[in-house]
């Protein structure tokens, strides 16, 4: 499934990104960030990353999916750092939205790591490394390239249950609790439905989802009226009570491929979550839902504008946190922890 992909070099000469024959400027790195970061401390940093998310993802496509989502969830708790990859018990990987990300994700990142370090030690943060996966597990899966600003560092802490909770909204909300979250990081309707897109790959476990098919409080049947009727069928085969452990893919048209069927699935009522079908019945969304079900290049545009924009949320940056040597823990004397709470509950997101 993965492509060839265009040197970063090449790319940033211009500063464009070309779709469909139009071509758009690519928005201004935030201060601390660069095209060029590691041109000349890690040169070869995007090939060893290439050639291990190669390997990976041409053995499992799937897990482009999980790596994606685990650049969104870094990114908007406490801005783009590295801390959902802290390995605690009272870290954010405990916290209800985040038990149903991939351990493979989290296992691939840490190789990748490795690989890195060895080529340049103490260089290359680990927030910056969930970003460039995540834009490889974007084109590897058939979608646009896009280069990357660089010079994250790595923060100290994780955030704790509450704070966790307050930016991952559940996929029961609907546009108003969405935009509630995202429009105080400088995000818009356009940002929030392009975001969405990732949505065009990955799976769900039947718990994100029963409340389309459920009464939440008897566990009777109760299906949504959004939902279409033969995939409300076939969700009920997959989820025959609401109690059911089972999973199912987001996108049923092209599940592995990322591409603008997602929002096909909007238009016809056969999406998962309150969260994705909300943006076609909302009105302040739909239209952007349309345009983008029509034109695919369109679609991949605001991704990567969006995406660029998502990866800058409150980065760290010159001699801020630190460079860790291991992304699963913060280095030695520097560790610490604000007000953690750990939970109990059990997972009802998305994957």
């Amino acid at each position: 499934m993965a492509k060839h992909i265009t040197p970063l070099a090449s790319v940033i000469l211009c500063m464009f990104v070309i779709y469909g024959g139009a071509v758009h400027s690519l928005p201004t790195p935030v201060a601390g960030l660069s095209w060029t970061f590691y041109s000349t401390s890690c040169p070869s940093l995007e090939s060893i990353v290439r050639q291990r998310m190669g390997a990976y993802l041409s053995a499992d496509i799937t897990q482009a999916a999980g790596l994606l989502r685990l650049h969104f969830h870094d990114c908007f708790v406490q801005g783009c750092d590295g801390s959902v990859l802290l390995n605690s018990t009272s870290g954010e990987q405990t916290t209800p939205p985040n038990l149903s990300l991939r351990a493979q994700a989290f296992k691939i990142i840490n190789d990748i790591k490795e690989n890195v370090e060895a080529a340049c030690s103490g260089i290359v943060s680990c927030a910056d490394i969930l970003a460039l996966t995540a834009r490889d597990s974007v084109v590897m899966a058939g979608g646009p390239f896009y280069p990357i600003p660089f010079g994250r560092r790595d923060s100290l802490t994780f955030a704790n249950l509450s704070t966790t909770l307050a930016n991952l909204p559940s996929p029961a909300s609907n546009v108003t609790v969405l935009i509630s979250v995202l429009g105080p990081k400088g995000l818009t309707f356009t940002d929030l439905v392009a975001l969405s897109g990732g949505h065009t790959i990955g799976r769900s476990n039947c718990s994100s989802f029963q409340n389309r098919l459920y009464n939440t409080t008897t566990g009777i049947s109760m299906q949504d009226s959004t939902l279409d009727q033969s995939f409300a069928k076939n969700l009920y085969l997959t989820c025959p009570t609401n109690t059911t452990v089972n999973t199912t893919n987001l996108d049923i048209r092209t599940p592995n491929v990322f591409d603008n069927k997602y929002y096909v699935d909007l238009l016809k009522e056969q999406t998962l979550f309150t969260s994705d079908q909300s943006l076609y019945t909302d009105t302040r969304t739909r239209d952007i839902v349309k345009s983008f079900a029509l034109n695919q290049s369109l679609f991949f545009q605001q991704f990567v504008l969006s995406m660029l924009k998502m990866g800058q949320l409150d980065v760290l940056t010159g001699s801020e946190g630190e460079i860790r040597n291991n992304c699963w823990a913060a280095n030695p004397s520097t560790y610490s922890i604000i007000d953690p709470e750990a939970s109990q509950e059990s997972s009802s997101y998305s994957m």
